[in-house]
Parts: C-alpha cells; structure tokens; sequence
C-alpha cells in the first residue's frame, strides 16, 4: 500500500502547478451542454477522493462495507462550475494528501480487506485503480497523452 501511496503523491505533487495555470475560461468551457467542464472533472476527482477515502477507511473496520455513489448527481449538486478555480484544485489536491497518508498506514494484511463497490474488491485493488482513475482525468484536464481507463 505503502507503493500506491508514494505513486499518487507523486502525481499529485508533479501535476498541482500545470493545474493551477489552466486558464479560467479554459476551466470553465463545457465542450458541449451535456458533457463536464475540466472543472466538473476535477469536481468528480474531488467527490471520487472523498468515496474512495471513505472506502480505505472503513473497509479496514467493517466486513466487505458497501460504498457506491452517483457521480453525476454529485458534481450536480456540488455546482464546482461555480467554484472558484484555486478552491477546486486545492480541496482535489489536500484530499489526494490524506488517501496518501491512510494508504501509507493502512498495513499489508488491511490490503487484502474488501469492499464493495460495482463489485467485490480488495483495498489494494482499489487504491490501484483510484490513481488509474486520477491520471486519466487529470491528463483529460491538462491535454496530456490519453490514459487509457475501463
């Protein structure tokens, strides 16, 4: 776990100032009226950090805990189009800082606890695919190479 935490503080540290210096209207531009604004996206990333902080957590106490949550109602009724640009990216990036710091201390054995998301999955399983999930918006969001994400 300890590999997956160093890994997503890495990304998050190497990418916070490329987005801090997206311009606003960038940010804001919707590609069309159905689909997310890059700040949507990383209003998702916020809302998938806070899920997937609380999966890392309780999964270690309770047994196969059943953690799910409806990201189009979520960036809905978060409305991050109208937050502040710095606001999004600084929440993003703090939440980021604390999945590292519960990866870090979640042992080996924790690692193998489950938690029920679409589908059974072990923590380590999990936090593996959460950064998988953050590199392919964040790279949506900076115009980088494609991530590839199921």
């Amino acid at each position: 776990m300890r590999t997956i935490a160093n890994e997503l503080e890495t990304f998050i540290d190497l990418h916070l100032q490329n987005l801090r210096s997206v311009p606003t209207d960038e940010m804001k531009s919707k590609p069309s009226p159905s689909k997310w604004s890059k700040k949507e996206i990383m209003g998702h990333l916020i809302d998938s950090a806070e899920n997937n902080i609380r999966r890392f957590v309780v999964a270690q106490y309770e047994d196969s805990p059943y953690i799910v949550y409806n990201q189009d109602k979520w960036v809905t009724i978060a409305n991050y189009q109208e937050w502040e640009d710095a606001a999004i990216i600084d929440l993003w990036y703090l939440l980021n800082k604390q999945a590292c710091r519960i990866l870090e201390n979640t042992s080996p054995e924790n690692g193998e606890r489950q938690c029920l998301t679409q589908e059974l999955h072990t923590l380590e399983w999990l936090a593996t695919d959460y950064v998988k999930h953050l590199r392919h918006h964040v790279h949506q969001v900076l115009g980088l190479e494609p991530v590839p994400y199921p």
